[in-house]
């Protein structure tokens, strides 16, 4: 017999266990725990078998279902098994009424997906210590599937941010690239060409050229310290300081007559890192190669400010890197910077290029450093030139580098082919 608890049920269940079906096919059994579930405040419907408690399962939508084990047609393991398989919108407690103790019915009942067991006679008190159980852990699964909804709705509102974001990028990169409009630009007899390829979607590498109507010209490599957006930014305002578009704001010209002239390299340098240490809140700084070609003497000055040093390429097949190192730019306050003077002859070429390409990590672990640029630049077929040597000079790296693996810089570069006067 059911022994009646004297206590009345603690407010333990709450809102998440309201629910109670009990089916048992001994009418007294059920009216006994009915009449015990009720006067704890839970909502109860009965069912004479399994099957009349499939179809309430339906309608009701139990939240504890307390079940005899032993029942004529479909026994309560297997109505516990169909219960499990049913749509349900929440976790349902089951509960096994049984008069067995062997283990192995035990495991079947727990395969079958019981979650409890009470063994006849049922007491009160232990009902209700089981049913409390019960509504603990449905009123924690609801609170997680609470926070998960939540988590899922973050989820898609970060995801909405994030194309958004990512939409603004992908017009960021465009308007970068436009920071370069032309991959190659003829100076009389002369050509410079440029290349940029970001880790990102924008990255702090830049290459460029200009020039003056005596036909003298410059060109430049720069790597902004970090990657994304900030370098990004710094990149197209220096981009303004040497744009031949708007000379009167291009920090390597001053006028000169009716035209403009260059100014020293090493001037260049210094005023720009001028204007990089004065802004304030600014804490990146750049590493740049700047060269400027007399066209008609083909006498180049470059300064190096803490970037990878220059590759002179003879047109004879000789070949050596120039330059000393020199201080990054927008790193030290008063900074100074040295010229460097190299003469050229038609057919000899010049390539500024980013530690992107020396610090790339090829399949062997290593980085490519001087000697392996050398090589890969040694290899490209003499027929490619321009804007297409760069490319080839790009796939080159790339087929020596870990299948598949994305680089972890920024790769630019600036190709300079000297044709005389």
């Amino acid at each position: 017999m059911l022994q009646d608890a004297q206590l009345a049920f603690p407010e333990v269940h709450g809102a998440c266990l309201q629910r109670v079906l009990v089916v048992d096919d001994s009418r007294a059994q059920r009216r006994i725990l009915t009449l015990m579930l009720k006067r704890w405040g839970f909502e109860v419907e009965e069912a004479e078998d399994a099957y009349q408690g499939m179809r309430l399962c339906q309608s009701f939508q139990p939240d504890l279902v307390i079940s005899d084990w032993m029942m004529p047609g479909m026994s309560g393991v297997e109505f516990c098994a169909a219960f499990r398989n049913m749509e349900r919108e929440s976790y349902g407690y089951f509960i096994l009424l049984t008069s067995k103790s062997e283990k192995a019915a035990v495991a079947s009942g727990l395969e079958s997906g019981a979650d409890d067991f009470l063994t006849k006679p049922v007491h009160g008190d232990e009902l209700r210590a089981r049913i409390s159980a019960g509504a603990r852990i449905l009123s924690m699964e609801r609170e997680l599937k609470a926070k998960n909804g939540v988590i899922a709705e973050t989820l898609s509102e970060l995801q909405a941010v994030h194309a958004s974001i990512d939409k603004d990028l992908q017009r960021a990169r465009v308007l970068q690239h436009s920071l370069m409009p032309t991959r190659s630009v003829t100076y009389g007899n002369s050509r410079v060409s440029v290349m940029l390829h970001s880790c990102g979607h924008v990255g702090g590498d830049l290459a460029g050229m200009c020039g003056i109507e005596s036909g003298d010209f410059g060109l430049f490599s720069l790597d902004v310290s970090g990657h994304g957006i900030t370098s990004a930014m710094i990149t197209a305002r220096v981009a303004g300081y040497l744009s031949s578009e708007y000379p009167d704001e291009n920090l390597a010209l001053c006028p000169d007559g009716s035209d403009y002239g260059f100014l020293p390299p090493q001037c260049v340098a210094r005023r720009l890192n001028e204007r990089m240490v004065g802004q304030k809140g600014v804490t990146e700084y750049l590493t740049m190669a700047y060269v400027q070609v007399a066209a008609h003497s083909g006498r180049v000055s470059l300064v190096q400010a803490g970037h990878p040093p220059p590759l002179l390429l003879r047109r004879n097949g000789e070949a050596g890197f120039i330059g000393d190192g020199g201080l990054p730019i927008g790193l030290i306050e008063g900074a100074t910077y040295e010229d460097h003077f190299v003469r050229l002859c038609p057919g000899d070429r010049m390539l500024l290029y980013s530690d992107g390409f020396t610090e790339a990590v090829l399949a062997d672990g290593t980085m490519l450093e001087e000697d392996g640029l050398l090589e890969i630049v040694q290899s490209v077929p003499s027929h490619r030139t321009g804007a297409d040597f760069l490319d080839a000079l790009y796939d080159a790296l790339k087929s020596k580098t870990r299948l598949g693996r994305e680089f972890d810089d920024d790769i630019s570069a600036a190709l300079l082919e000297y044709g005389g006067a």
